[in-house]
């Protein structure tokens, strides 16, 4: 049947292209008559209206604006020949009578097109007229309302403050608030109790560790390089960078920024060039035989697929080998973005370059305060040469005959060896050395110190009986005891001769000579040692000295002064603590200069060796322009978050608001394109993006609008209408209820258990988990040693991630590996998650430190006790039923752990350690299974 053109325009008038028409195109027809030329069959292009509505041959149109029935789509959707109807068996299931009578009404209408909702600047909408503007808290609560009032909805109504303060405690701490939080904020009758509950939690430091959560699954952050050998990356301090970015409420702009482009800056800072970790968070592979510039590349893509996910929910990574099938991006443009993020100076390397080096706080506290101390010894130490000076410590030496009666070889240095042929001391022409008594600092290679006195002068290093040879040390010596004073005339030093240049290592040795008493009488340094012997002429009296040999004496009598060298010993070692506190490097970041730029070209079909085209930098031309000519890192980061970018905003507000809402107002988080999902509120989603760019991209106002408006503070509770119409809630006619996080779920069980740590910042930990004996492909083991004292409970944010092998029972609660960016994490529901809550370490830990809060400070009788541990894990009263069940629960586990007492002294201590003095074993492990029942509750697992 033909409806009249009239019929045809009254019907059409409710079709609207983007909710109605385009997903359709784009589900059922794109891939084979969109953007990608090279897919195109039959030559027909239906993203275009120009192309759609061309000639195809022979008086064929694909579409004929206002005629359905002559336009060849409508024709090929309802053949009933299958090898003429549209889409092909192959592609699919044929269109739903529905679909086609849309492509029919809208056709009829004239087949106009608009621009996708997403790529169109938002704009603020007016509030939308509701009934109820009185229960409205602000803007949010018109649009949603006035979507209900056209559903024929209604909003729930408020939930009760314990239910409230436990939502938004957890939503913006990732915790849940205290007993005693919990009673001030439920007695507090101040109208604007609320909101200070609020605003006291958006000041809290765990609010940063509760959004770097999200913001680390999109950095794809991880302490591991990736690929199968996995090895450790310290890249903490950019996790670090994050919370306290959130928790300063860093701009989101300026957020942006700097993790793209903070090298960039002008002068930029330690913490700018940090935030550049976002993009060296991408795996490397150091693998033997691995090509360093295929996994360079590979990091470049995940960089520009990343980058425009996460800002902008675009699927870039669809344009790599081909122009993308449905949205318009073409393969050209997409290597015009790849040109940006390719000229950095990384490039697969296993030593991370390039890295900042960066003293931690503590790291600074310390290196200051040993820097005082050593200030404060050099200054002594100077006090203690000038006093030696002044008050004759370092006289002139006598002027009478110089009587020695020890000689002394010494080789200042670190590392230094001290290897002597033969030493010889002459005393009235003859050779006394050979009736003394040789020492020496350390003794190796079978080289005694007599061997410098035998006799012997054949300094070759294999004859054992020529040579003595000190261990490699610091300050090495070697010294003669001639029995008696002497008036020493010379001394001759024999020199190794096994191997030309090797006596090369006794340049700048010194003899000295001693009296009885051990005072230096005359010191001779000998920068160039001679290369087999060497003679050095000994004044006879002290009145020979000449004025360079006094100065020298002196020098040495500072040094070896046992005040002085104790001053300069302090001194050293303080140094050497300074110097062993090294810092710690990060991976950033950093531009290629201009001659060493690298070509772009486009790879064909995504093979690096296989390239086509050269390209030059720049951005897809479906996207609003961009002003640099050659766009770098920063130029295009300023560009994400213009203000005329029409994605950036609508992406980031529809993020924050599936964190709180459970859902997305586009389901799609992590696709804005032809493919995602339609916002379910699409005037609200543009109310919400504009308010957050006019607030300066105030990320904690964006989200204070949230939780403050009448919507979030719904009751979650659901009628029987509401789960059968709108199961999923996405009219939002009910407060969100959902699982908790990985990290929260464990989060919140040490802290019920009073365990948790609040310390803040650090390198990642190693909390308990299974022992698996496993080997990493090409490397250690992938087991760890447990870390000690508070680092065991600290936040599960802090834990160290492995890409490898994520932390066991987070990777049970959906938590991901990070090998690549995750836009959104999917809940699962499985039998393996209670197992972890009931028998996992961490879990049995909590629900002992449950126990021994229980019986601390709950109370004396079993009815306060589990009233306060009921308290403890879901932030509420129990109901009269639910007292009186705990109540006979921990009856019936006295009476029966009572007669198991072992059983019991086990299940209370192990493995959280020995119970407090006092305590009865029996009574701490009743209260540990209630406290395992409690923590295992899906209220306790879940807010709502």
């Amino acid at each position: 049947m033909t409806l009249s053109a009239s019929a045809w325009s009254a019907a059409a008038a409710e079709v609207d292209f983007n909710r109605d028409v385009r997903p359709i195109l784009s589900g059922r027809c794109y891939s084979c008559h969109g953007p990608d030329a090279e897919a195109r069959e039959a030559d027909l292009r239906l993203d275009v209206r120009e192309e759609a509505v061309r000639e195809l041959y022979s008086d064929v149109h694909g579409i004929v604006p206002g005629d359905p029935d002559a336009s060849a789509v409508i024709e090929r959707v309802t053949s009933d020949d299958p090898d003429l109807r549209m889409p092909p068996a192959s592609q699919g299931p044929p269109l739903t009578p529905g679909e086609i009578d849309i492509l029919r009404r809208w056709i009829a209408s004239g087949a106009e097109y608009d621009r996708h909702w997403s790529f169109v600047p938002p704009r603020r909408p007016a509030l939308p007229e509701v009934a109820s503007s009185d229960e409205c808290r602000n803007g949010i609560d018109h649009f949603v309302r006035a979507r209900l009032a056209k559903e024929g909805f209604e909003a729930a109504p408020e939930a009760d403050r314990y239910t409230l303060i436990r939502r938004v405690s957890l939503d913006l701490t990732g915790l849940p608030p205290t007993i005693d939080e919990v009673d001030a904020f439920v007695n507090d009758e101040s109208p604007d109790a609320y909101e200070k509950l609020v605003d006291r939690l958006l000041k809290s430091p765990q609010f940063g560790e509760k959004w770097a959560r999200m913001w680390l699954d999109l950095a794809r952050y991880a302490d591991s390089a990736g690929y199968a050998d996995d090895p450790p990356r310290t890249i903490w301090m950019y996790r670090d960078w994050v919370i306290g970015a959130l928790n300063s409420n860093l701009p989101f702009d300026q957020f942006t920024i700097e993790q793209l482009a903070g090298d960039l800056l002008p002068d930029p800072t330690e913490d700018q060039l940090i935030a550049t970790a976002f993009h060296r968070n991408t795996m490397t592979n150091s693998e033997g035989g691995t090509d360093d510039e295929e996994f360079r590349n590979v990091a470049i893509v995940d960089r520009v697929n990343t980058t425009l996910q996460v800002w902008m929910g675009v699927t870039m990574g669809c344009a790599q080998c081909h122009t993308h099938k449905y949205d318009p991006i073409t393969q050209e443009e997409y290597y015009r973005v790849f040109d940006i993020f390719n000229q950095t100076e990384d490039a697969d390397r296993r030593d991370e370059a390039p890295t900042l080096a960066i003293l931690t706080e503590d790291q600074q506290q310390k290196k200051t305060q040993l820097e005082s101390q050593r200030a404060t010894a050099q200054q002594q130490l100077e006090a203690a040469l000038q006093q030696a000076r002044e008050s004759g410590t370092l006289a002139e030496p006598s002027e009478g005959p110089l009587l020695s009666r020890f000689v002394r070889i010494e080789l200042p240095g670190k590392d230094r060896m001290l290897s002597l042929a033969e030493v010889q001391v002459f005393a009235d022409g003859h050779n006394v050395a050979t009736g003394g008594k040789a020492t020496q600092s350390s003794v190796g290679y079978d080289g005694p110190a007599k061997l410098a006195i035998d006799g012997n002068t054949d300094g070759h290093y294999f004859n054992a009986k020529s040579t003595t040879h000190t261990e490699k040390q610091t300050d090495p010596w070697w010294e003669v005891d001639l029995g008696q004073a002497v008036a020493v005339e010379k001394v001759a030093i024999w020199n190794r001769s096994d191997s030309p240049g090797i006596g090369a290592r006794l340049n700048g040795f010194r003899i000295v000579l001693l009296d009885a008493q051990r005072k230096p009488l005359w010191v001779q340094t000998v920068e160039t040692a001679p290369q087999k012997d060497g003679s050095y002429e000994v004044p006879a009296a002290g009145a020979d000295l000449t004025k360079e040999q006094r100065q020298e004496l002196a020098r040495y009598q500072e040094i070896n002064s046992p005040e002085i060298e104790k001053l300069r010993k302090e001194v050293a070692r303080l140094d050497q603590q300074i110097a062993g506190i090294k810092p710690i490097t990060t991976p950033v970041l950093r531009e290629l200069p201009e001659e060493k730029r690298r070509t772009t070209r486009i790879q064909i079909r995504g093979n690096f060796l296989d390239l086509g085209p050269e390209v030059a930098a720049g951005i897809p031309s479906a996207f609003h322009p961009i002003e640099a000519a050659s766009p770098n890192r920063l130029d295009f980061a300023k560009w994400l978050v213009d203000e005329a970018n029409p994605l950036t905003a609508r992406v980031t507000v529809n993020r924050l608001w599936g964190q709180l809402f459970g859902r997305g107002l586009v389901v799609t988080t992590e696709d804005f394109g032809l493919q995602g999902e339609l916002p379910s509120h699409p005037e609200l989603l543009d109310w919400l993006a504009v308010e957050f760019m006019e607030s300066g991209w105030d990320v904690k106002h964006i989200l204070k609008t949230m939780v403050l408006s009448a919507t979030y503070r719904q009751s979650s509770d659901a009628s029987p209408e509401q789960l059968e119409r709108d199961p999923d809630n996405v009219l939002l006619a009910r407060g969100p209820r959902f699982r908790l996080s990985a990290e929260a779920v464990r989060d919140q069980a040490l802290f019920a258990g009073g365990l948790l740590s609040l310390k803040m910042y650090g390198p990642s930990v190693y909390p308990p988990r299974p022992t698996l004996g496993l080997r990493a492909a090409f490397g250690g083991s992938t087991d760890w040693e447990t870390s000690k004292g508070e680092n065991r409970y600290r936040r599960g944010l802090y834990t160290f991630w492995r890409r490898s092998l994520p932390y066991p029972s987070m990777d049970a609660f959906d938590a991901p590996s990070r090998e690549v960016c995750t836009l959104r994490r999917i809940r699962t529901n499985t039998p393996l998650q209670a197992l972890v809550t009931l028998n996992d370490p961490v879990y049995v830990e909590a629900a002992q430190g449950l126990a021994r809060r229980v019986l601390a400070d709950g109370g004396s009788d079993d009815r306060q006790r589990a009233t306060y541990a009921f308290r403890l894990c879901v932030s509420r009263p129990p109901t009269e039923s639910e007292l009186a069940v705990l109540v006979e629960s921990v009856h019936q586990a006295r009476e029966r752990l009572a007669q198991q007492p072992d059983e019991a002294a086990k299940l209370a201590s192990e493995p959280l350690g020995p119970l407090p003095d006092g305590v009865d074993p029996v009574e701490a492990a009743a209260w540990t299974v209630m406290g395992n029942v409690l923590l295992n509750l899906d209220e306790a697992l879940a807010r709502r």
